[in-house]
């Protein structure tokens, strides 16, 4: 929200510098984001009045003029404008004067004339172009001699507001002065509406199809107005310094009366309507010119004020052309409307464009506002393009309750730490417009149409807070004590996870919960993903069910940047749907592993990564657990090249390389691996146990076994461990052959087994009876000892 500290003044007039109420309006959570001046630094120019104009003899597009600039006599000046003609009055620079850009006015000559000063034009001083070629024409009435930073009031500060998407009462001049005057306790005099006196009989009929959807819908008829009229200087002024630009009387007056009490407004070519107007919802396919240019294909999630014949404007949006008011228009129907946040709000990004209307639409406008800009509107097209205005016409539909609200003064002494007078708490929610009524304990507050976001006790609280000032507040420390719960022996702490993989070399990356829907497809061969209904862009159009494609994203960032060993991860939510069509969301951690395992060095030969970093990196993270890989088959996978992660009997998450038609798809020049591992697992931890160490000496028994290649290790190990007894410490596979000695088709697998006892020192007359028990449930697994 933009507005000069003039236009504001005019509502509310505190005491204080542009700097100082730029401090308080940020503390008071109204941030501004920036103030500046009206015109950039200049000086030496004044009102002057061209007195007569004379060709330059030397020169065809020059004039030689005579100018009175309030000096006593007058001021010979060459000018090349196309539009300097003698009566005028203009901005003239005197020699001294300095322009911005620091470009001093000096006596001179001109193709041999004297020339001493310079006429000026809107660029020339640094201000908004008025569309003139040539000279900046000011009033008739511009007294000459002047200062023009004075006379324009060029001095004035335009400040910018970042107003939080709850605060759309402070989306008007009239809502910042509210706020100022609660803030100073400075009068507040908001502008003062006229009731129209009637002049015509004709009205215009409204109907309401979508109660629902809009509550209230006004309109009234003007005829014979002059649409040609001139938009007068003080309205462009103040639109220009509120960053609208004016296109014509008429369209500014709306835009006006939105800057200014903050309701917005359509102004309609009464002869362009047919019947009455209808707030009606859109039908799937109705086509709409609007004033931008653009055709919309409409959509019935839209809502539409229509005639009897088909739409003429999208609700809260934007006008159509085709009953748009123009130089010819003659008769206009002036409407204002409340709509429901929720339907306007999103139709911008559907549509792909906005407007200030559906700015303040969307986050709600004050529901009792229509009629006075209705009235205000009406006084401004009779001053300033005349017309006999008809009765208003009004339909409703269902409008929002007023809450009432309690206000506890002890509650508030509790949430603030500072005890503020009743007397205070009543003068801050009055200047507020909340009209409080005393109560045993506080306050009762009933919401205005203009505040719906005060709902709770805590709104109050946060109000008076702000307006008492949070400056004011001390910071004294705690009284109480805060208790630090312990964490769970059974549960890891979760920065150890972030720096677990730190340490192994990986960087966090953070991405977009929104993804495009063929990734859900290629990572997740996930076909009905969870759609967003508005979309920040067609690319994120549903959300995610895998981080897969969001570390490949980055990936291809680092790529293109010519980073060409990449080690990332994300830990991040994602989502899904249940057996019952409801949504789960479930916490993940995912990691991306590209390029050469050790950076370019002489102390070792470049390997690229492989399955089995990867693997060593998920067990790192699962240390704490017993884990298993049992072969899969992924979607986003390389087939023979992907395993689950199983722990504790369930699959967590599964780990392998990246499929190759992924690759060509995706412009990789190689395959990066990647795991996914629920949080919970990872997170999860079995509680310490200790155990008194042996006394003894272990014993270690290497055997080596010969099996098909359909056998995986975890096959013999499992029947291995099957067969053991509490004497087995360990059982590990150390080597795996295939060569000379081994038939083809089949493996040679060595494993390590450690034997110990806590009480005696193991025999071969103990050992070697559980060492055949274990070669014989190897052997039922196709597992022979080898000779």
């Amino acid at each position: 929200m933009q507005f000069p500290y003039s236009w504001l003044r005019t509502q509310a007039n505190p005491d204080l510098s542009a700097d100082k109420l730029e401090h308080l309006l940020t503390m008071a959570g109204l941030e501004v984001e920036e103030i500046d001046t009206a015109a950039p630094a200049f000086s030496g120019v004044v009102v002057a009045e061209v007195k007569s104009v004379e060709k330059h003899p030397d020169a065809d597009r020059l004039n030689v003029t005579q100018v009175d600039a309030g000096t006593g006599e007058l001021v010979q000046i060459v000018c090349g404008a196309p539009n300097v003609k003698p009566g005028i009055k203009v901005p003239c620079s005197l020699p001294g004067a300095v322009l911005p850009g620091n470009f001093k006015i000096k006596p001179t000559k001109m193709r041999g004339v004297p020339s001493n000063g310079m006429l000026c034009s809107t660029n020339e001083l640094g201000l908004p172009d008025d569309g003139v070629d040539g000279l900046h024409i000011l009033p008739e009435d511009a007294p000459v001699g002047t200062n023009i930073r004075e006379y324009l009031d060029l001095d004035d500060t335009l400040f910018t507001l970042k107003i939080t998407p709850n605060r759309a009462d402070c989306l008007s001049v009239k809502g910042i002065a509210r706020e100022v005057s609660a803030l100073t306790q400075c009068a507040f005099t908001p502008v003062e509406i006229q009731t129209a006196s009637i002049g015509s009989e004709k009205k215009q009929a409204v109907r309401i199809d979508a109660p629902a959807d809009c509550g209230r819908f006004i309109s009234r008829v003007i005829e014979n107005v002059n649409a040609k009229a001139a938009t007068p200087d003080w309205m462009k002024q103040r639109l220009e310094r509120s960053g609208i630009r004016s296109i014509s009387a008429l369209v500014d007056i709306g835009n006006y009366v939105m800057l200014e009490i903050g309701q917005p407004m359509h102004v309609f070519d009464a002869d362009k309507l047919s019947g009455s107007l209808i707030v009606r919802r859109a039908q799937n396919g109705e086509t709409l010119a609007c004033l931008n240019e653009k055709t919309v294909t409409l959509a019935d999630n839209t809502l539409v004020v229509a005639d009897e014949k088909g739409a003429l404007s999208l609700a809260g949006l934007m006008g159509g052309e085709a009953s748009a008011v123009s130089d010819e228009t003659q008769n206009i129907v002036l409407e204002a409307a409340w709509f429901v946040p929720e339907i306007i709000a999103g139709k911008s990004r559907q549509y792909g464009f906005g407007s200030d209307s559906s700015f303040r639409f969307e986050r709600g406008v004050d529901y009792r506002l229509q009629a006075d800009a209705i009235e205000r509107a009406t006084e401004l097209v009779l001053q300033i393009c005349g017309g006999a205005a008809g009765e208003m016409v009004e339909a409703q539909g269902k409008l929002p309750e007023a809450k009432q609200v309690e206000l506890r003064l002890g509650r508030l002494k509790t949430v603030l730490g500072v005890e503020i007078p009743a007397e205070q708490v009543e003068i801050i929610l009055q200047h507020l417009g909340l009209q409080p009524e005393k109560t045993e304990e506080g306050f009762r507050v009933t919401s205005p149409s203009f505040r719906f976001d005060i709902e709770i006790e805590a709104d109050l609280i946060e109000e008076i807070g702000r307006v008492y000032g949070y400056e004011n507040i001390p910071d004294d420390y705690t009284s109480g004590r805060l208790k630090m719960l312990a964490l769970l022996e059974t549960k890891r702490p979760r920065f150890a996870v972030y720096n677990e993989m730190a340490a192994r070399g990986y960087r966090e990356v953070v991405s977009y919960a929104f993804v495009d829907e063929q990734w859900e497809q290629d990572f997740a061969a996930n076909t009905n993903p969870i759609r967003l209904q508005n979309p920040l862009a067609a690319q994120y159009a549903v959300m995610r069910s895998t981080l897969i494609g969001g570390l490949v994203e980055v990936l291809q960032n680092n790529l293109n940047r010519k980073q060409n060993r990449v080690r990332v991860f994300e830990i991040a939510r994602v989502f899904s749907k249940d057996s019952a069509d409801q949504f789960v969301q479930n916490e993940r951690i995912g990691g991306l592993w590209y390029g050469s395992v050790l950076p370019e060095q002489w102390g070792e030969k470049t390997r690229n990564v492989d399955f089995y970093d990867m693997k060593a990196d998920v067990e790192s993270l699962l240390k704490n657990k017993e884990v298993s890989f049992v072969k899969t088959e992924h979607p986003a996978l390389h087939p023979g090249r992907a395993a689950n992660i199983v722990s504790d009997g369930r699959v967590v998450g599964f780990v392998g390389e990246l499929h190759p038609k992924w690759l060509q798809k995706y412009d990789l020049p190689q395959a990066p691996l990647v795991f996914e591992i629920d949080m919970d697992a990872v997170l999860g931890r079995e509680k310490t146990r200790y155990q008194s160490v042996s006394k003894f000496q272990p014993a270690r028994r290497d055997l080596a076994f010969v099996m098909p290649e359909a056998v995986t290790h975890d096959d013999l190990l499992n029947a291995l461990k099957a067969a053991a007894n509490k004497l087995v410490q360990e059982i590990s596979v150390f080597d795996v052959y295939r060569g000379t000695g081994v038939p083809e088709g089949m493996k040679s697998v060595a494993v390590k087994i450690i034997l110990q006892d806590m009480e005696n020192t193991l025999t071969d007359e103990v050992i070697e009876p559980l060492v055949a028990k274990m070669i014989k449930a190897a052997a039922e697994k196709d597992a022979q000892l080898r000779a």
